[in-house]
């Protein structure tokens, strides 16, 4: 079970389910390897809608190491994602965008 307030989303590949979470590490390293030199390009980068699925792919194999997942990018890429490519592209925009709000208080 994920925990939205936490930062989590949930992905399904190959029948199971994970918790994504972004890492600080994790977001360095997004910043890294895509390019972009602030968190703010990065997530404006997804909101503009200019992503590949290269992006989409990274964003989500970090979100698997920051939740824990020892799935690496290379399985990721050769699995079967529970609602096809458009699904991980959600799930890829919920996780930054859960990651970049602040968690609501009762």
């Amino acid at each position: 079970m994920v925990n939205p307030q936490a930062g989590e989303a949930e992905l399904v590949v190959n029948g199971t389910p994970y918790a994504l979470k972004l890492t600080l590490g994790a977001l360095a390293e997004l910043e890294q390897l895509l390019g972009e030199d602030t968190l703010i390009a990065l997530v404006q980068r997804f909101e503009q809608g200019r992503f590949s699925a290269r992006d989409v792919l990274a964003l989500l194999a970090a979100g698997l190491r920051g939740g824990g997942h020892d799935l690496s990018r290379e399985a990721l890429a050769a699995g079967s994602i529970e609602g096809g490519p458009m699904q991980a592209v959600r799930v890829a925009a919920e996780l930054l965008t859960r990651s970049f709000t602040p968690p609501q208080t009762p």
